[in-house]
Order: structure tokens, then C-alpha cells, then sequence
């Protein structure tokens, strides 16, 4: 009699790159509901708290959003962006054309990507960490974040907040306060300033943001 068949195991990472990759093959990057124009609060955090140029940044599941562009409009020269998805990273890089060779594109999921050690000045996140439902994940991005950034390093964190969506892009998410979000970094970062923002989405919704600014200890 012939053996039963075995069935493959799931990969959360597989299934998560399917899924952002067919949020991208159906919408266009303005239409999305976390597009901004231009990221205005996190332009002003990053020009305030890392005004040295060289300051080596990454935008931690960046995907097509224009910071990137406007980073770059600015003097920033050493810039990584990771994401998922890689329809998302190549629609960015049509959009900034021959400028997108100054960038270092990343497409990993942050779960598992072999990021270096040490390596970033400064690490940015928008809208992702809010999508990791299982303490796992989060646990497992916490770890990589402390690898990865440099100590005396910025995080920048925005989630939603306590009056924000429930699901998004199909996904349930968890909402934050400033003290929770800055619980799940845990005790390596020192809290330095966190305030809420209503972001108006392209179909015309309105979603509570809260923003983190936190430095790794030395």
C-alpha cells in the first residue's frame, strides 16, 4: 500500500509575501489606504533627530511610499527600504526612475530577514508593526530591530491607535497607546516622545495613528 501523502507545513513568510504582493497587483500604490503624499510627520522627526545626512536609515516595510523620495530630495544618501512585496519596491523604484539606484532595496520579510548587525542609524515603521497579531512576531521583530540598530540608534513606530481600525487590507491588527507600543519594544529603549495623528485616507476615512519616537540604550 503507498504511503499517505504528507502535507507541506504552512510558511507564515510565503503566505504573508502572497498576500501584500496581491494588495499591490490590484491597487495602485496612491490607493491604498495608508498612502500619504508625502509623510510629513515622519520628515519632520527624521530631519529633527538625524540632521547628519550620512545617517544611515531604513524604512522597515516601506513598500512604495514616497519617503524615500522626499529623503533623498533632502541630502539623505545611505537609505535602505525593505519590504514584503516586491511589486511595492519596483512601483518606487518606476517612480523615482534613475534616482532609485541611490537606494538600497530590500525584499525580505522583516520576520526573517538577515538584517546587519549594527548597521542603522536610524529604523523607520510605518503601519507594519500593528499587523503582527502573534507575540512571536512581535517578539521576533523586537530582536532583529535591536540587531540591527546601531546603540544610541532612533526607532521610529506608528501604529494604530486606540481609535483606529480594527482590520486593514483584509488583516486583523492591534491598536496601541504610546505606553503599550513602547512596552512591546521593551526595556533596551528609553521612550523619548510619542503623539497621535488622523491620517484621511484616499477613499476618504479618517484613522487614528499613534506615533513612537524611542532610542536604543547604550
Amino acid at each position: 500500500m503507498p504511503p499517505s501523502p504528507v502535507s507541506a507545513t504552512p510558511n507564515p513568510c510565503e503566505d504573508r509575501q502572497a498576500h501584500w504582493q496581491g494588495i499591490y497587483a490590484e491597487k495602485a500604490p496612491d490607493q491604498v489606504s495608508w498612502y500619504r503624499p508625502h509623510l510629513d510627520s515622519s520628515l519632520a522627526l527624521i530631519e529633527r533627530i538625524a540632521p547628519d545626512r550620512a545617517t544611515s536609515i531604513i524604512d522597515a516595510g516601506g513598500g512604495a511610499s514616497t519617503l524615500a523620495d522626499d529623503l533623498l530630495s533632502r541630502g539623505y544618501r545611505n537609505l535602505t527600504v525593505l519590504d514584503v512585496a516586491s511589486e511595492a519596491l519596483l512601483a518606487a523604484q518606476r517612480r523615482l526612475g534613475d534616482a532609485a539606484k541611490e537606494i538600497h532595496w530590500l525584499t525580505a520579510d522583516l520576520l526573517t530577514a538577515d538584517l546587519p548587525a549594527a548597521a542603522f542609524d536610524l529604523w523607520h515603521d510605518r503601519a507594519v508593526f500593528h499587523f503582527l497579531t502573534a507575540p512571536e512576531d512581535r517578539a521576533g521583530y523586537v530582536r532583529r530591530l535591536v540587531r540591527a540598530l546601531r546603540p544610541g540608534g532612533h526607532v521610529l513606530v506608528s501604529t494604530f491607535g486606540p481609535e483606529g481600525p480594527t482590520r486593514c487590507s483584509s488583516l486583523e491588527v492591534v491598536r496601541y497607546d504610546a505606553s503599550a507600543l513602547m512596552a512591546e519594544l521593551g526595556p533596551r529603549f528609553r521612550p523619548f516622545e510619542s503623539f497621535t495623528e488622523l491620517h484621511r485616507t484616499p477613499s476618504g476615512a479618517t484613522q487614528q495613528f499613534v506615533f513612537c519616537h524611542a532610542v536604543l540604550e547604550l
